[in-house]
């Protein structure tokens, strides 16, 4: 129980964070943004496993996972521009 809430918890801020540092106007309510740290976690951990940097079943660090969440904002970007 307490490992789902401070995931959640986790991912906000990452997510906060990534939206602080790409530059531009990311209307994500807050539950998108919590959404998009756990996800950028996850691909970080997963990036990270595939080049070696981290052992599997490791969690990624808040660096990995900042710059993780910012690779998804970029990707939701281009994809809402085409739409």
């Amino acid at each position: 129980m307490f490992s789902i809430i401070g995931t959640i918890v986790v991912g906000f801020i990452v997510g906060l964070i990534a939206r602080a540092v790409k530059p531009g106007d990311d209307k994500l309510g807050w539950i998108m943004t919590t959404v998009l740290g756990i996800a950028g976690s996850f691909l970080a951990r997963y990036a990270g496993v595939a080049l070696g940097w981290y052992a599997p079943g490791a969690p990624a660090g808040w660096i990995a996972s900042v710059v993780g969440a910012i690779v998804l904002l970029v990707i939701y970007g281009l994809v809402k521009k085409k739409a």
